[in-house]
């Protein structure tokens, strides 16, 4: 059957679909959101949501055993963990969240089908689904249907013994003992879940350093803080992952030619993920997919006039609110707003280990690299009364600044609540801020964002 016509059709309701079809809405468009799992997406059901609630489990548990004594508080008997209880936590908040975005969706007026959507060759949607099929017939389609973990090969995911995020965030019990392939954010996040919880953790990054993404300074600070924790052995390439009795064994060599075994009940393989283009009909559509990735414009437009695509399906900084930021860009250009495209250097990434891990704009590399004159300044959490009082002083503050015109190139957070601070550092990027301008911003004392100020003040002199 073919359903009438609207003004846009959304394919995929994760944080860059539904946030777009709802902006759309609200400017007065007719909008169709088509989603086969669960609006909200990987980002609120096997992703950022899930995996951030589990890390408050475990970063109360974590306060609970080192530092209440330190304020006076007694806590009677043992401190332990209730994994079920935890899971159960995180599949409340993770419903409460869901039955939210559908209600914005609903008031929004925006019409959510249940079903897969793929673009015919004349343009329109068509959606399977268990109830039939139907096709909508769109002035403007918005692909959104994000990306699913990668592997490797001699690595084969089962879900059992070799698993991805996906299933590591509905495990039935904490594994005794993991080895995570990759010291991403995702890696990361999760090696300091499973060690909280009281698995023996070991991490295995091809790249040189943990967060390689990251500035080299805040890697290695990370890692050092990470001693106790887990082992991180970076420079590993893993060659094969064989499944035994009691889990798995897992092979990686290394620069200088040296091989070795580690074995553990669980491999979580954390190695990014792939963007999910197969079988849309994009190529049928005149849309060009590279490596996977759909190719646009600077405001999300594809070689097709009617189609725009967002998230990590084109891959530019695949992070939720990039997708989301990108989907209203896509719409005002639908609209004929003609928008700004998005600077993604002031978008700010996030890594929520404890201590947490936040940066916008450029690393100090990355800032020489390009040939700008840098100057840079650290501060360290402990110099700043609001961390020490509250017994979280870990970590730094690194600031990348042009030395001449002192314009602000990047910010950089390891340390207590990273990922709210960098929001100032990210605002002040936009506004083409200088550390003047930063430093003689007021902030409140005692408080944390106090650093920022104070780290910016060391370029001053």
């Amino acid at each position: 059957m073919t359903n009438g016509g609207c003004d846009l059709a959304v394919i995929g309701g994760g944080p860059g679909g539904y946030t777009a079809a709802a902006y759309a809405a609200g400017r007065g468009m007719r909008v169709a959101c088509v989603e086969m799992d669960a609006v909200g997406g990987v980002c609120l059901h096997r992703g950022c949501i899930p995996s951030k609630t589990l890390i408050r489990s475990a970063e109360l548990l974590d306060l609970t055993r080192a530092s209440f004594s330190d304020f006076g508080v007694k806590v009677r008997g043992e401190v332990s963990l209730d994994f079920g209880q935890a899971m159960g936590n995180k599949a409340k908040v993770v419903d409460r969240l869901h039955r939210g975005t559908k209600s914005l969706l609903k008031t929004a007026g925006v019409a959510v089908i249940q079903g897969r959507g793929r673009l015919t060759s004349e343009g329109r949607v068509a959606i399977a689904s268990p109830d039939g099929g139907l096709e909508i017939d769109a002035k403007h389609v918005l692909v959104a249907t994000g990306s699913a973990p990668r592997s490797i090969p001699g690595v084969e995911v089962d879900g059992d013994r070799i698993i991805t995020s996906d299933h590591a965030l509905f495990l039935d019990s904490v594994p005794r003992s993991v080895v995570i392939l990759g010291a991403g954010a995702i890696g990361m996040e999760f090696a300091y879940i499973m060690s909280t919880f009281g698995a023996s953790v070991t991490v295995l990054e091809l790249l040189p350093r943990a967060l390689p993404l990251e500035d080299e300074e805040i890697s290695a600070a990370l890692q050092r803080l990470y001693r106790d924790r887990c082992e991180i052995v970076c420079g590993a390439r893993v060659t094969a992952a064989v499944k035994t009795d009691s889990g798995v064994k897992v092979t990686a060599g290394s620069a200088d030619g040296s091989e070795r075994t580690f074995e553990a009940e669980k491999l979580l393989v954390a190695v990014g993920r792939r963007p999910l283009s197969e079988d849309l009909g994009l190529e049928e559509c005149g849309v060009r997919v590279e490596r996977g990735y759909v190719q646009c414009d600077p405001v999300m437009l594809t070689d097709n006039p009617r189609i725009y695509a967002i998230g990590d399906l084109v891959g530019r900084l695949p992070l939720a609110h990039t997708a989301s930021m990108e989907g209203h860009v896509a719409v005002d250009a639908m609209l004929g707003d003609n928008p700004a495209p998005l600077d993604y250097t002031a978008i700010p990434k996030a890594t929520y280990c404890i201590p947490e891990v936040a940066s916008v704009g450029l690393t100090e590399a990355a800032a020489r690299d390009r040939g700008d004159d840098v100057a840079t300044a650290k501060l360290m959490f402990r110099a700043i009364g609001k961390a020490v009082a509250s017994g979280e002083y870990e970590g730094l503050c690194k600031i990348v600044a042009d030395a001449g015109t002192g314009r602000l190139l990047g910010a950089h957070i390891l340390g207590p609540h990273a990922t709210e601070l960098v929001a100032e550092a990210g605002l002040a990027l936009s506004l083409q801020a200088t550390v003047r301008d930063l430093a003689r911003t007021v902030h409140a004392h005692p408080t944390l964002s106090e650093i920022l100020r104070e780290t910016a003040a060391q370029l001053l002199h």
